[in-house]
């Protein structure tokens, strides 16, 4: 089985999480499978992932040895040479636009030598690499959930449909799962998703707002469309306390792609601040992507002056390690989207704040979901300081009576990816050369 996602560098929890429910799933159906993960981090893979194999795509996209040396591999990586690869670069992280220029180096040095496709000029992107060669004797590739099938992304969406349009080719199931598409409207990658996407044995789609009119544009039949819910809340429903927590929880992420006014950052901070005085209750600062220019370098500022504040993460904590500081917590306000998918799915309510399209896209879909128990806040409203601190109160004071109606919308959403997960362990089983369950 090999499985494609959408952070590569191991560096947002959000995906991480992804893909440990993702290879917990595939594990659970079939204990003897090879789960290959596609990585440029295959040292980190093996700590924070240690049921999967790194698949290097960097390095060609081939699978480990196999054997009593894959074994031997296996257990060198998760005991050893991951957890200390993982603290390494928690101790030496550098911010996010050097690696991004690292990154983009190594994709077109990469693709200069191994012959890499080039991608279209306007897209501003390196050229892509070539698909990784384990697809070629898998017997399942798996497209994981994650928000990159979007203009946000225009690399990460076309090595996908790449990968995607290979397997096709070879006759081997393909299915994308978790999915949130769009916003799409780059010509070429609305071209490119029209030739590949129709062709998917299933997609399941982690939001039913945008995602099932997008892909119907692009002539996918509706019969291999499923509603599923994010791939992240059965891992976050894993971490429920029976208790309701006291803690409020602040995410704020500035990026490339979220932008953020001086001035709503400040408001923002401020509001919280009052809030958590008003409330008597603590600040819990809560980060997901360790990109060194996201979530801590612009969460951490707003804490100051706040009466009382809980300890940061540190760079290598666990996705579990977010997600139990999220349970810790009455209500969430926060910018980062699997936040808010931790959080609803242990029954807590949320602020979603977005300062863009792509965002917007991302809360709304989620609150339709979730029923309740999440209001999206604009960053550019002219009255957001009133606006933010009425959702905050409201939220808090009706928290424990939405608790259930969360829950309840979390298992209702795990039932139906499971379901979704039957559709593809069928098309691996009753195919051509089908394995045994």
């Amino acid at each position: 089985m090999l499985v494609d996602n959408g952070e590569y560098w191991l560096r947002n929890r959000g995906d991480i999480a992804m893909m440990v429910m993702t290879v917990d799933r595939l594990r659970e159906h079939w204990p003897q499978a090879r789960i290959g993960m596609l990585t440029d981090e295959p040292r980190v893979m093996r700590a924070v992932l240690p049921e999967a194999e790194p698949v290097f795509a960097g390095g060609g996209g081939h699978w480990g040895r196999s054997g009593l040396g894959g074994q031997l591999d296996q257990v060198t990586g998760t005991r050893f040479l991951g957890p200390a690869a993982l603290h390494w670069r928690a101790a030496t992280e550098v911010p996010k636009h050097h690696l991004r220029g690292v990154r983009d180096w190594v994709r077109t040095e990469a693709s200069a030598l191994i012959g890499g496709e080039q991608a279209s000029e306007s897209s501003g992107m390196p050229p892509l690499p070539p698909v990784p060669a384990a697809v070629s004797d898998a017997s399942l590739v798996i497209a994981q959930g994650g928000g990159y099938m979007t203009d946000v992304d225009l690399y990460q969406a076309h090595r996908t449909l790449n990968l995607l349009e290979y397997a096709q080719g070879l006759g081997i199931p393909n299915v994308m799962i978790g999915q949130g598409m769009g916003p799409m409207r780059d010509p070429e990658l609305l071209r490119r998703a029209a030739e590949v996407l129709p062709k998917v044995d299933f997609i399941g789609l982690r939001e039913g707002v945008r995602g099932p009119k997008l892909l119907a544009e692009l002539g996918v039949p509706a019969d291999r469309i499923l509603v599923t819910g994010d791939d992240a809340v059965e891992f976050s429903y894993r971490m429920r306390r029976p208790e309701i927590g006291g803690d409020l929880g602040l995410c704020l992420r500035i990026a490339d792609y979220s932008k953020v006014s001086d001035s709503a950052r400040d408001t923002l901070g401020a509001v919280v601040r009052a809030r958590a005085a008003e409330f008597g209750t603590a600040l819990a600062p809560l980060i997901i992507s360790e990109y060194d220019d996201e979530d801590r370098t612009h969460t951490l500022p707003l804490l100051t002056g706040a009466a009382k504040v809980r300890a940061v993460i540190g760079r290598a904590g666990t996705a579990q390690d977010v997600a139990r500081q999220v349970s810790r917590c009455r209500v969430l306000v926060t910018s980062a989207y699997h936040l808010a998918v931790f959080a609803l799915s242990q029954g807590i309510p949320a602020v979603a704040v977005t300062a863009s399209q792509y965002y917007d896209d991302k809360f709304y879909g989620l609150a339709d979901m979730f029923g309740a128990g999440l209001r999206v806040v604009h960053l550019d409203a002219d009255n957001l300081e009133t606006e933010l601190t009425r959702a905050v109160r409201e939220l808090w004071e009706s928290a424990p009576e939405l608790r259930d109606t969360l829950q309840q919308k979390a298992v209702e959403q795990i039932d139906t990816g499971r379901t979704g997960l039957d559709r593809v362990f069928r098309l691996v089983e009753e195919g051509p050369g089908g394995l045994s369950g």
